[in-house]
Formats: structure tokens, sequence, C-alpha cells
């Protein structure tokens, strides 16, 4: 189950994410962005272990 959060985000980080979602593409929406991102982080982390 998804739950909603919320995030306070510097504004050149808000104009990049704007930019990964202008081609659709690669992110359906800003939500899906910051969890391909998260799950990312969380990757690297666990490979550092």
């Amino acid at each position: 189950m998804k739950k909603p959060i919320s995030a306070t985000i510097d504004r050149k980080l808000i104009d990049w994410i704007n930019s990964q979602l202008k081609d659709n593409l690669k992110y359906r929406n800003k939500s899906h962005l910051v969890e391909v991102a998260i799950r990312t982080l969380k990757k690297e982390e666990e490979s550092k272990r």
C-alpha cells in the first residue's frame, strides 16, 4: 500500500524534476520520479554494506 508524504525541495531540484517529466517517457509523474530516486539510493546504500 502506498502512502502520501510531503517534502520541501530546493527550487533548482524542482526545476530539474519538471524537466525530467516533460517527455513523459521515463517517469509517469513527480511521485514516480521520487519513488525511483529513493529506491535507487536504497540499493546503493545496501550495496555498500
